[in-house]
Formats: C-alpha cells, structure tokens, sequence
C-alpha cells in the first residue's frame, strides 16, 4: 500500500460502500464516488470486489462515474483481483481514453492471459487517441511477443515517450538491444516528462549500462535513486564503473555540477526571477537556478528568501527542497538567518508529510554543514531505524557522522545501503 491510501481516516469500510450505491443527487459532493473508490484500497475482499466490479459495469456515463470507475479500475489492478478481469477488459472498448489507459495497466497487474484482451490492447496501438506507451508498456509486461510487429512500427514515432516505451519493450521481449542506446538522448530532452519516461524505459529493460547517464539526468533525485535501487545488483558495492557508496553520496548531496542541465540563461537573472525557478515544475530549470543564484551575497538574499519560504516555499514540495539546497550551498548567513533556518531545516528532517520526504536528507546535511552542534544533538535519534524509518535520512545521517567526526555505535542497518555507507565512516 501506499502512504497516501489512508487520507480518508474517518471514512469507514462501509460508508465508502454505502457512498456508491447513493444517486449522484444525494452526495455531498460529486467527487465522493471517486473518494469511495479510493478508500476501497484499504478494505481488500468479497464486498470491495463486488462493489468495484459492479460500478464497472454501471452504464452511467455522468462524469462523476466516469471519474471513479477510472479509480475503480486501478483499484481492482492493484488489490489482484483476477476475478475483475472481464470486467476490466470491457473497458478496454470505452470512448474514455484514461480509463482505457487504466484498463491496459491493470490487466498487466493481473497478468491477464486472455489472448483476446492481448489483440484488442494490441489493435488499440494503431489509435494516437490513447495512450500508447502505456498499452506498450502492459502489452511487454505480458510478455505478448504477438504485439512485436505493432511495437516495433512505433520505435521511431514522434512522440518521445511512446517511441522510448517501444524501444524498450523490444528489448523486453526479444533481449535485442540495438535500439536501446537511443534512449540515452531521451534522459536530455527539452521535456521533463520526457525525461521522466526515459528513466522508466530504462529501467522496464534493465538497461543497467546506462545508469551512470541517468544519475546524471537533470531530474528530481527520486527518479534517478528510484533507478539506482532497481538496477544495481543485489549485493554488489560496484557496477558500471559506479562506487555505490559514492554514487548513493552524490544523490543526496545533489549538487547541481554533477548533473547535465538541459537549460541556459542568455542573460543572468534577477535574484527574484532565480527564486520563481524552484517553484516551477521542471527540475532542470531549478537546478540553473539554484546554480546561478548561489553565489548571490546572503545579506541580500536573506529578505527575499524569508519571506518566499513564510508566504509559499514551506508549503511548496518542490520549493521547499531548492531552498533547503540553497541554504546549505551559502556559507555566509547572518547569525539572524542562520537561527531561522537551523529551526526550519529541523522542522523539515523531522516532518511526516509524505510529499516532503526528498527534504528531509537534503534537511539533515544541512544541518551538518550549518549547524553541526545541533545536528550532533539529533544524530541518535536520526540513526535509529525505528525513530527514523525513512532509509535516506539514515544514510544521511551516517554521511553526517562521517563528516563531524561522529563515531557510530553500530554498524549494521536493516537497509544494505545505510550498512555499506557505516561500513565507510572514517576511524
């Protein structure tokens, strides 16, 4: 399960139940369909089944349904219901692309055999209308070797990601990886989902030769640690040429110089036009932005930031992490500024929303750099795995302990990560 399946605490088992079976006039709002059907995810079983499996094959084409019968379908996908899978494969003919979309992705979750779902998703390639890279990505993950010719008619079409993803399952389901080496460019592209889609590729044919490229691809670091623990062998402290300690070092450092940023300033912007870049959603902009206004004087900065972080960035996930950078990256805060963000850098280690978990290790080592007594304070307490569970605060933690000189009174961890980098703390 997923931290964000249980938002709707106090929603029970049977008013989620009870919700679908009301006429859209008796909700309290249109969205409580769809909110039913996400809460099911946490009640697998007869009667979850059965309600999903019913609203599927509801005619209703209000957009509320509409709406959660999308959910409904992911739902069924990911609870493995194998009964579900007629009704899910009827999806397959709606004139609602997303939950087209959703049908082709959970019968690859069920694994569904049925040679006739397999033709249909395979015919629905020929549609631009639907989301071919993910009938692409199903049909590889079913291993439907039936679907080549149709895969490989689209390895140079011009959508990027629908190109990648056939690339890839090429590679999937032939083991030939001649196209493969294509994708590397992908990992560049002007578009961050693009980009985006092009670790997924590599990652879905175990491309594991190109992991040095993608821990350089200008995206959020979750992409590329995402990439790193699925293609570094299990077990193994080297690959590719990569150290994974130091490979592990340098995600969570994240520093800009070891990335390949995709954008470039004609002009050097202003200090307030640099600090709207970490609100935008493209990570390679963020990171010229963070390049470029780091080496700005803290004094002048100090306003600015201040009041950004109160007004927005502290509720921003994506802001909050290029700040938390950018304060660790400038050295010379004035003693005000340096209490302040010591107190926010804390707040961000020790917070529990899940949207800002990438913080919290970016939090800690900055702290270490810029507050090192407090940071020593905390270091326990962040090194115990079941005060601190989140595996990347450990590891950051123990890259504190390295650096201050803090010797570790264990060196295990229930991640093999956190145990390897303990294993590296200096003597």
């Amino acid at each position: 399960m997923s931290r964000f399946d249980n938002i709707h605490q106090g929603l029970s088992h049977e008013e989620a139940l009870r919700i679908l079976t009301l006429p859209l006039d008796q909700l309290d709002s249109a969205s409580d369909y769809y909110m039913a059907v996400s809460h099911l995810i946490n009640f697998p079983g007869e009667p979850t089944q059965r309600a999903l499996i019913e609203l599927l094959n509801d005619s209703d084409e209000q957009q509320a349904k509409k709406l959660a019968r999308r959910k409904a379908v992911e739902v069924l996908g990911r609870l493995k219901v194998d009964e579900a899978a007629p009704a899910i494969g009827s999806c397959l003919d709606s004139d609602d692309p997303y939950l087209v979309e959703n049908s082709a992705w959970a019968l690859e979750q069920l694994g569904s055999a049925s040679t006739a779902l397999h033709q249909r998703m395979t015919a629905l390639l020929q549609d631009p209308a639907q989301n071919r890279r993910v009938l692409i990505q199903s049909l590889a993950g079913l291993k439907v070797t039936a679907a080549l010719p149709a895969i490989e008619a689209l390895i140079d079409d011009d959508v990027p990601g629908v190109r990648g993803a056939a690339r890839s399952a090429l590679a999937r389901l032939t083991g030939r990886v001649d196209q493969v080496a294509a994708l590397e460019d992908h990992l560049t592209l002007p578009n961050q989902m693009d980009r985006h889609s092009a670790i997924q590729d590599l990652i879905d044919c175990q491309a594991v030769q190109w992991l040095p490229s993608i821990l350089q691809a200008p995206v959020s670091p979750v992409f590329r640690m995402r990439a790193l623990t699925a293609l570094w062998p299990e077990g193994a402290l080297t690959c590719e040429g990569l150290d994974l300690v130091e490979a592990v070092d340098r995600l969570l450092l994240d520093r800009p110089d070891d990335l390949v940023l995709v954008h470039r300033y004609d002009a050097t912007p202003a200090d307030d036009f640099l600090i709207q870049e970490f609100f935008g959603t493209d990570f390679s902009r963020a990171y010229l932005g963070l390049t470029t206004v780091r080496s700005r004087p803290a004094l002048l900065l100090w306003p600015l930031l201040k009041q950004r972080w109160i007004d927005e960035a502290h509720n921003d996930y994506g802001a909050h992490y290029f700040f938390i950078r950018l304060f660790t990256a400038v050295r010379d805060w004035p003693d005000d500024a340096l209490e302040t963000i010591t107190t926010w850098l804390l707040e961000a280690v020790d917070t529990r929303r899940p949207q800002f978990m990438k913080s919290k290790p970016a939090a800690l080592l900055g702290l270490a750099a810029l507050a090192p007594d407090v940071c020593r304070q905390h270091l326990s307490r962040w090194l115990d795995p079941q005060a601190t569970s989140f595996w990347e605060c450990r590891y950051a933690a123990v890259m504190a302990m390295d650096q201050l000189g803090v010797a570790p009174e264990s060196d295990a961890d229930p991640h093999p990560y956190v145990s390897a980098r303990l294993a590296r703390v200096k003597n």
